[in-house]
């Protein structure tokens, strides 16, 4: 469907607005969408856009309605994934697992397939079926070498339903898998070696402002305890030394030396420290 140039150019602003804050502020992206969608509701790419943002938003029904009508305009099956995965959000699992079965499945690309696979293999833990779970993970895509775009995501899926089932030797082993196909950092599969290797990540930066603030060794050996005492100790003698001079030295001005000292702002107890 083709718009007036104008409003296009409208349509346009916003879905890029969408597209641009999705996954920083799905929120605002959703708002934009809306936006959009009062413009041009009859444009199939609007509601796909408006479908995405609602599901980046945890909003699945309207998410599911937008893709169904987008895919009413379009006759495409690229979106049946995704409304699969709507029906699991809604807490639907089963109407995902008959979706995993439909004859849509067969005419989605390698991605979408394997898209679908994940998709499945999420409603069947939703279900409590683990084994289930792995076995429908396991595919000629996992087994392989090549490295896709799914590819981490896959590898990482797989990996945590091993763990789910207690195989903790095999689910480290594809952690690693995937950390090595995951050169965008799309997963946490890193953070998740770590915690199974028992490996904690500290701030270095905050340790150290931690250890100096009780009292830690500083870089000359002291403790700030310590180098606190030393300080108050050397203010003590220095003052001790001033007294000593002052009654040495004393004549009949001494009084008045003092005050003037006094009205001068001097501190009687030695230098302000910092």
């Amino acid at each position: 469907m083709s718009l007036p140039k104008t409003l296009a150019e409208d349509v346009a602003r916003n879905l890029v607005m969408v597209a641009r804050l999705i996954d920083e502020d799905p929120e605002q992206a959703y708002a934009y969408s809306r936006i959009a969608l009062r413009l041009a509701s009859r444009v199939a790419a609007v509601r796909e856009a408006a479908g995405f943002a609602a599901y980046a938003t945890q909003r699945y029904a309207e998410a599911l309605a937008e893709f169904r009508a987008s895919r009413r305009m379009t006759g495409s099956v690229e979106l049946w994934p995704v409304m699969a995965d709507c029906e699991r959000g809604l807490g639907r699992p089963e109407r995902a697992m008959a979706m995993a079965g439909e004859s849509e499945v067969q005419k989605l690309d390698k991605a979408g397939q394997v898209e679908m696979r994940l998709v499945a293999a999420g409603a069947r833990r939703d279900m409590g079926q683990i084994d289930a779970a792995i076995v429908t993970l396991q595919s000629p895509e996992l087994a392989s070498n090549a490295v896709h775009s799914w590819t981490p995501r896959l590898r990482y899926a797989y990996a945590d339903a091993l763990l789910e089932a207690g195989r903790e030797d095999e689910a480290r082993e594809w952690f690693g898998k995937a950390l090595e196909a995951d050169k965008d950092g799309s997963t946490d599969a890193s953070d998740r070696l770590a915690e199974l290797d028992g490996v904690e990540f500290v701030d270095a930066l905050g340790e150290d402002a931690e250890g100096d603030a009780n009292g830690v060794d500083d870089a000359n050996g002291l403790s700030a305890e310590k180098a606190e005492k030393a300080e108050g100790d050397v203010q003590a003698d220095s003052r001790h030394h001033v007294d000593s001079d002052s009654d040495d030295h004393a004549g009949p001005d001494a009084d008045a030396d003092v005050d003037s000292e006094g009205d001068r702002g001097g501190d009687a107890d030695g230098p302000t420290k910092a």
